[in-house]
């Protein structure tokens, strides 16, 4: 069996990494070194089923379903992740543990079998290490106390073809999802 595991540690508190991390509007400008991809209908709630949608790609069209399993804010979000196209449920995981003033983040994406798991892994593995590595930083370093983007702030999710306009939220505290689109189905 194969799997991701990323350790990084950041030189701010823990409340504001798990917004960063959590935050639906927030989410798509740290993955924008990878895929772009953005939450539809996630909430750091267990039994929330929510997607993410990424601009497709050859063989892929941009949809993974997922599940959250686990929510302690700040300190552990578990969820499943399913391609849209079929397969095993492999799960991620996020841990935040305070390092002195600053937070340790363990990302943990388990479950891939097989040749095809193994290959998935090596490339979501470097794909997640970048967007650890260079988007999630960028983002911390752009909010304020209250984890609101600072005005003037450049980050900008990536453009996702042929999704609605403002699909990809903004800058500014974005507003959460609405009660009745948690716990939709897949």
């Amino acid at each position: 069996m194969s799997e991701i595991r990323i350790v990084r540690d950041y030189q701010y508190p823990v409340a504001t990494v798990w917004q960063a991390l959590t935050d639906p509007g927030l989410i798509p400008l740290w993955t924008a070194t990878g895929a772009g991809g953005r939450p539809e209908g996630f909430a750091p709630v267990p039994g929330t089923r929510f997607r993410f949608v990424a601009k497709p790609k050859l063989g892929w069209n941009g949809i993974v379903n997922c599940e959250v399993l686990e929510a302690r804010e700040p300190v552990l979000l578990r969820y499943t992740w399913t391609d849209d196209g079929g397969g095993s449920d492999t799960v991620v995981s996020y841990h935040l543990e305070p390092v002195g003033k600053g937070t340790r983040f363990t990302y943990e994406h388990t479950g891939f079998t097989g040749a095809g798991g193994m290959f998935m892994a090596k490339m979501l593995g470097r794909v997640r290490r970048k967007m650890l590595s260079e988007g999630l930083p960028a983002v911390l370093a752009d909010l304020d106390a209250d984890g609101r983007l600072h005005p003037g702030s450049n980050l900008r999710a990536k453009s996702l073809a042929g999704l609605p306009a403002g699909a990809t939220g903004g800058c500014g505290r974005p507003a959460r999802p609405a009660p009745a689109a948690r716990g939709r189905g897949r």
